[in-house]
């Protein structure tokens, strides 16, 4: 697939640049990637360039997986992403930026244009603690489905505990009750 663009009313979400490495491997070398992500670590700018310039182009070419960079005006912030392995959306921001509503404003337009452009069920999953990626799908209108093994391989090779919830096309998208906010 093509890479594509999308626009918030505060947000431009498009391709990450190797002009946004610097910023990536800064907030990836931010100590909770360690315990929340599935990144390398510890990061480094090497991981970011392979990032930029293998992994995602790689992954819309193939159509399995589409990646965007989020930005306010010239401001790099962060990521989010969409797997059609797993129909699952993840997501990171900047320390800087977190706390704003940047990433529920991302992580609607991608949902969006996910369910017009044909999906119609999407996945998302964290690793249990992860309050802040648990209340953006919350916010979104993902309904918590429990805790199980992650689809995901962790750094190490083996299979976390993962939180997961899921959202169709045709679901309400007010927030849900039963999530472990506190």
């Amino acid at each position: 697939m093509i890479p594509v663009a999308l626009a918030t009313e505060r947000l431009v979400l498009d391709q990450p640049t190797i002009a946004d490495v610097t910023l990536i491997t800064e907030y990836c070398g931010d100590p909770v990637f360690e315990h929340y992500m599935n990144t390398p670590w510890p990061y480094e700018r090497k991981h970011a360039v392979h990032f930029v310039e293998q992994y995602v182009p790689i992954g819309w070419e193939d159509d399995r997986e589409y990646t965007w960079a989020l930005r306010s005006g010239d401001d790099f912030l962060g990521v989010i992403g969409y797997r059609e392995a797993t129909h699952d959306i993840g997501y990171w921001l900047g320390a800087p930026h977190r706390g704003s509503g940047y990433m529920t404003e991302a992580a609607g337009a991608v949902v969006d244009w996910l369910f017009s452009v044909g999906r119609d069920h999407l996945a998302w999953e964290c690793i249990p603690g992860n309050l802040a990626s648990a209340a953006v799908a919350r916010k979104i209108g993902f309904s918590f489905t429990g805790e199980g093994p992650s689809a995901l391989t962790s750094r190490d090779d083996t299979v976390a505990t993962a939180w997961h919830a899921s959202l169709a096309a045709t679901d309400d998208r007010a927030p849900k009750s039963g999530w472990p906010l506190p």
